[in-house]
């Protein structure tokens, strides 16, 4: 993983941990690596990466079982509100980069409409499953 320097190192590995969480590359209920393999694989402290699982579980996105592990929520309406969530900031940002071009939010969205995208993962009726 790239880590930028404009946002600390935490706040871009939970976003990509979420980003996996609400993709299905860690489906809910599933059993999350120890915070030592985590941390390997993002290549970054230890003490980060605790950090990192610490807000997931504060925010509801994590369950830790003493003795056992950590283990992604099983709150499906949880993994759906995040789900939202993000995607509400990828719409705010587009829109937010396209008025810096001087489009208003007719114009920024009139331009999404003309897209013919390939589909992105999205099933035979047009919605993306969780």
């Amino acid at each position: 993983m790239q880590f930028s320097n404009s946002v600390p190192i935490y706040l871009q590995v939970m976003e990509d941990m979420k980003r996996e969480m609400v993709t299905g590359g860690l489906p809910a209920g599933s059993r999350v690596d120890s915070v030592r393999v985590l941390a390997a694989r993002y290549g970054i402290n230890l003490n980060t990466m605790q950090r990192v699982c610490s807000e997931l579980e504060r925010e509801g996105l994590l369950e830790t079982r003493r003795g056992v592990g950590s283990f992604v929520t099983g709150n499906w309406e949880r993994l759906s509100a995040l789900r939202e969530e993000m995607a509400r900031a990828l719409v705010e940002s587009y829109l937010k980069g396209m008025a810096g071009l001087g489009f208003s939010r007719l114009e920024a969205a009139e331009r999404l409409g003309g897209e013919e995208g390939d589909g992105g993962g999205q099933s035979a009726g047009g919605q993306r499953a969780l």
